[in-house]
């Protein structure tokens, strides 16, 4: 039984989370100390590389994209390129953020944080936090509490009904609150009293508004209800003649346009195979709200869905995929690369996927953000990294480092590590790898051009006859025409 979260999710929200002192303030603090959190601006710049969560707040002339990172929420107006981060520091709690959801200018947020305390990595959960004035004040909420999985008590999803607040965790399950977060209550999408140890329908992940009727996935299917948690209606895998794909429903999503609407559901396997071998991960609809559902994709392991219209798009660990007839035939892009910057993706892992009113598509990558308007004929990747040569920072440093080829930033089978550097002048770089012995093992750019500022080069951990370099130590050189040369190590570990 697929109880708990997979080890390799919880490591890559491991990777891009930072480890902060305890955010221990109540309600009661916060509020009486609004006035200094009004006066902290929000960083400038995106809050991380890793983005989990995407949601859009539409207005009539204007959207503001929100991303979710192991550092904060940030905040882009899609017109523009300017990205700002609220943390701790304006409300938030700690660490990184692993929900977003919104009601005009009403913004809701959930955060997460790693314990250190065992060799397991384990997450918690770090509190919620809303803004009505479109994040420029926060009000901070304790996280419940009462989880009966340890460490398994983390909101992975918000949804907001009339006054109600809801929210889902593994193994907090499914909570309402009436009055703002000040206070919780642990609703059960069945007749059966709370035991997420026992009953894998209380182990709750997804939940979403769908003009009124309120639909909860959870490792035991799909639960709907159209009186605001009164009443409930299951539908899974087993139940049906024409069931979703697996019960672990990972995401909801509502799918509206003129004249149609239909329920989406990313299904990932909950049952092992000698419980019930039939189930498989794959995106599943219904389009008669629920009765019957129709299943794409099979095999793949998604993460989220998105709409324009029609056309759906969908992400997962193989990357993007697109349909124009409602799921029938999919279409995979081709990797993510940005031609303008020299950026790309490397990593086939997309986890959320967006689709703004004018059209432009957003992809969250544990490697960065995407957006294209021209249905990927071109990209651009917006990526942060600590700036060189800058607030005592050294000229260059590669990352990740150690590298590991087979595991990090990986695209088909190729791992890639970015030598990052700056320049102080319109110059040309060179930048050569050595062995322990100082041989030469490859060059990764000689002579390129570039004007004043910060970059990078990527190295493929590979060799000039385009073998894979062994394990061990590495020097590369870089040279910067007219202003010196300077060394860093990168250390290969497979």
């Amino acid at each position: 039984m697929k109880k708990y979260l997979s080890f390799k999710f919880i490591f890559l929200l491991l990777l891009v989370g930072m480890v902060n002192d305890g955010f221990n303030q109540g309600i009661e603090s916060l509020n009486k100390n609004n006035w200094m959190l009004e006066a902290i601006p929000p960083v400038k710049g995106l809050g991380g590389n890793g983005i989990w969560v995407l949601a859009l707040q539409e207005f009539p002339d204007s959207s503001i994209l929100w991303a979710s990172t192991g550092s904060g929420v940030s905040r882009l107006n899609t017109a523009g390129d300017q990205w700002f981060t609220y943390d701790q520091r304006h409300g938030l709690g700690k660490d990184g953020v692993s929900a977003i959801t919104i009601r005009e200018n009403e913004i809701w947020v959930a955060t997460y944080y790693d314990s250190m305390l065992s060799d397991t990595p384990t997450l918690y959960g770090g509190g919620l936090a809303y803004s009505s004035d479109n994040g420029q004040t926060w009000t901070y909420i304790s996280q419940p509490r009462d989880s009966r999985l340890a460490g398994q008590n983390v909101t992975w999803d918000i949804a907001l009904l009339d006054s109600t607040v809801w929210i889902t965790s593994w193994g907090g399950g499914l909570r309402r609150s009436d009055d703002r977060g000040l206070t919780w209550r642990i609703v059960t999408p069945d007749s059966f009293s709370f035991d997420p140890n026992a009953n894998l329908n209380h182990n709750s992940w997804s939940v979403t508004n769908a003009d009124g009727v309120l639909w909860v996935g959870t490792a035991g299917g799909i639960n709907k209800s159209l009186d605001n948690g009164l009443t409930w209606v299951n539908y899974n895998h087993q139940n049906q003649s024409q069931p979703i794909a697996g019960n672990w429903v990972r995401k909801i999503r509502h799918q509206k346009y003129p004249g149609y609407s239909a329920i989406w559901a990313v299904c990932w396997i909950a049952s092992s195979e000698e419980e019930d071998s039939t189930e498989f991960n794959g995106l599943s609809r219904s389009d008669d709200q629920g009765y019957t559902w129709t299943s794409c994709l099979a095999g793949e392991r998604l993460f989220d869905v998105a709409f324009d219209g029609p056309v759906v798009y969908a992400v997962g660990e193989s990357g993007l995929f697109k349909s124009n007839d409602n799921g029938e035939h999919w279409a995979l892009y081709p990797p993510i690369t940005d031609e303008q910057q020299d950026f790309a993706i490397y990593s086939t892992e997309y986890f959320a996927v967006v689709v703004s009113k004018d059209g432009t598509l957003w992809v969250g990558t544990d490697d960065g953000l995407a957006k294209t308007r021209n249905d990927g004929l071109s990209w651009q990747i917006y990526r942060t990294s600590v700036r060189t040569g800058v607030n005592n920072e050294p000229r260059t440093y590669a990352y990740p480092n150690p590298f590991s080829p087979m595991r990090m930033n990986n695209i088909y089978d190729v791992g890639h590590v970015r030598i990052q550097y700056n320049t102080r002048f319109p110059t040309t770089v060179t930048i050569k790898i050595y062995d322990f012995a100082m041989d030469h093992v490859y060059t990764v750019v000689e002579g390129k051009s570039r004007p004043a500022g910060d970059y990078h080069e990527v190295w493929d951990g590979k060799n000039e006859r385009h073998e894979q370099v062994a394990n061990g130590v590495y020097f590369y050189k870089l040279e910067i025409a007219n202003d010196g040369t300077f060394w860093g190590k990168i250390m290969v570990l497979d």
